[in-house]
């Protein structure tokens, strides 16, 4: 979003071997056509795009971008003919190529096949951020596209070092790279990684995670925090209150919740025999004491592989849970226990941490406190979270290099007017 960043990227990225220079479409609108004038002055001998998604106004919005230094101007495939048509005639005009971007197309092999007619110089498949973090890949649609046109196609969304060859494989002619590269530490060795595997045709093991799908969630929830987490659900999904009896472990598994009453231990031991192997028990016993877990029950947890427990009331025998090493987070702690009487429920919908917890929501813990994952968004809110601590790879190394957290994000510039 900001221009000095941005330049900063874009000088490595060219460093490692970038043939185009695009300013995204976030920049655009954060900085306007000043940062495609920018680009055009830094790099003269690369072509650079202005990605300006242009629905409507074709003629102006082409225009603008040109007389600002653009190379090539992008245009939504969802607009209509005219608007593309106008895109093309002022691309012609004033000396800039027409790329119309098939993102969100329903049928994409027909919508290019109309464009090419229509009088573009390029098609691109792009597969958008959002749904790339639902597991989403582009290769698919750029063979049928392929089939469909004799245009240059190009293709964005996830690429990498690692796929670089496949999408060229799958017949693509331009590789667009954003994250691999922006969120790298190190944008020039990422930029040359890509440009090596396209050039070699062969997959190279990249720095980033690729997305994964509901199969490799806990895999990536091992990698991420709980703020990195909370911070990919726009800051919420926190358990308020909840601190763990044992700092140092992580908590990852899906929920087995009980509804308890105060004191009542008994659902809560019983759905230790419901559980399953990485289960995590949630207990709602009202959020006070006395405990309704201990060191025994904590002890058949461990048997049976159960992942660990979180409760919103109250634990005891800290010190053996302790020397156990099993995942407990709690939102007190009392020697006493109360009876086992037998109320309650399990695998109910219960509130742990003024926060409403199904079952088969995932929940993650580590010293910093408790998360919730609704399960239906569990691998967009993993992808998500990784997006966030890769980003944070990112402004950690302009940090070191010499600026400061505020200098970095540009606070002042982005505080609400």
């Amino acid at each position: 979003m900001d221009l000095r960043r941005a330049l900063k990227a874009a000088d490595e990225s060219a460093a490692g071997g970038a043939d185009w220079i695009e300013a995204g479409t976030p920049l655009i609108k954060a900085e306007g056509l000043n940062a495609v004038r920018e680009l055009r002055k830094r790099f003269p001998g690369h072509k650079i795009v202005a990605d300006m998604k242009t629905m409507d106004a074709g003629r102006t919005e082409v225009e603008m971008a040109a007389k600002a230094g653009a190379d090539i101007v992008a245009v939504l495939g969802n607009a209509s003919d005219a608007t593309i048509r106008e895109c093309v005639e002022a691309g012609k005009n004033y000396g800039a190529e027409i790329f119309v971007d098939l993102i969100e197309i329903k049928d994409p092999a027909g919508r290019a096949a109309r464009i090419e007619k229509l009088g573009a110089n390029y098609i691109g498949i792009h597969v958008p951020i959002d749904a790339q973090m639902l597991g989403s890949e582009p290769f698919a649609i750029v063979k049928k596209v392929r089939k469909a046109v004799s245009l240059p196609l190009a293709v964005a969304g996830g690429i990498n070092s690692e796929n670089a060859a496949k999408a060229i494989k799958a017949g693509a002619d331009i590789i667009i790279v954003g994250g691999a590269i922006t969120k790298s530490a190190d944008a020039e060795k990422a930029a040359g990684r890509i440009k090596k595997a396209i050039s070699k045709m062969k997959s190279i093991k990249t720095t980033l995670y690729k997305r994964v799908s509901l199969k490799d969630i806990r895999k990536i929830l091992q990698l991420v925090s709980t703020p990195n987490i909370s911070d990919a659900m726009h800051r919420t999904g926190d358990l308020k209150e909840m601190s763990p009896v044992v700092k140092g472990l992580k908590l990852i598994g899906q929920a087995v919740t009980v509804r308890t009453y105060p004191g009542d231990w008994a659902k809560p031991v019983e759905a230790i025999d419901r559980a399953g192997k990485g289960d995590v028990i949630v207990i709602d016993s009202g959020g006070t004491g006395p405990a309704v877990w201990g060191e025994l029950a904590t002890e058949s947890a461990i048997k049976k592989k159960i992942a660990g427990v979180v409760i919103d009331g109250a634990i005891r025998d800290t010190p053996e849970i302790a020397r156990l090493k099993f995942p407990a987070f709690s939102k007190l702690t009392s020697p006493a226990a109360g009876e086992p009487k037998g109320f309650g429920e399990i695998n109910v919908p219960v509130t742990a941490g003024s926060l409403r917890i199904h079952p088969g929501d995932w929940i993650v813990g580590d010293d910093d406190g408790v998360v919730a994952i609704p399960q239906s968004k569990a691998v967009e809110i993993a992808n998500r979270a990784m997006d966030v601590l890769e980003k944070e790879n990112r402004i950690r190394k302009e940090i070191r290099e010499g600026g400061t957290l505020s200098g970095v994000m540009e606070l002042l510039k982005w505080e609400k007017k």
